[in-house]
């Protein structure tokens, strides 16, 4: 095989990936969003909005299911500032984009699938925020809030309750990391 074969090659290929990458990163951020979105709807179907004493345990006393609406973000921070993080979350998915389609983050698979799992979750977690999902029958007061609905506890400690999209957004975050911590340097090598 010549050289301009091997050349033509790559070429080919360094187009091929970033188009398939793009395609992953829709359908993976896509099943993300609606599988956040699916879930909060039927758990909260389910178990009705939030009731003083509504646990369903899985595993009894660590792991299991309540319905809980959050008016705020992380840990429940920022109570009543839901419009500022709906605009933050617009801010970060534009920048998701401009880093995938503009800065050629899409020639790398690990950072695709990443940016599909922040997306994914913010996209989740947005729709609440917007008051977008027309199904969902919240309280006065909380129909901007985030349904969390995953309840861990361990003793007499209780982890704030979250949701699918959470998980999504702590996923991709620590694939982030991992990116930035030990993946850029093995390129590098």
């Amino acid at each position: 095989m010549s050289s301009a074969q091997v050349n033509s090659n790559k070429s080919d290929l360094a187009l091929v990936r970033p188009r398939t990458n793009a395609v992953l990163y829709a359908l993976l951020g896509t099943v993300c969003a609606a599988s956040d979105l699916i879930s909060k709807h039927l758990v909260f179907r389910w178990r009705g909005n939030p009731i003083q004493h509504n646990e369903w345990w899985i595993v009894e006393g660590f792991f299991g299911v309540e319905t809980s609406l959050n008016n705020g973000a992380l840990f429940g921070m920022g109570q009543g500032l839901q419009y500022v993080f709906a605009a933050m979350s617009l801010v970060a998915l534009s920048g998701i984009c401009w880093w995938l389609f503009r800065v050629n983050g899409l020639d790398d698979r690990w950072l695709t699938v990443a940016l599909a799992l922040v997306s994914g979750g913010i996209i989740g977690n947005l729709v609440d925020r917007l008051g977008l999902d027309k199904l969902a029958d919240t309280p006065p007061g909380y129909q901007h809030a985030v349904r969390d609905w995953i309840l861990f506890r361990f003793g007499d400690f209780t982890w704030p309750n979250f949701n699918l999209a959470d998980s999504y957004l702590v996923c991709g975050a620590i694939m982030l990391m991992g990116h930035a911590l030990w993946l850029d340097r093995h390129e590098d090598k």
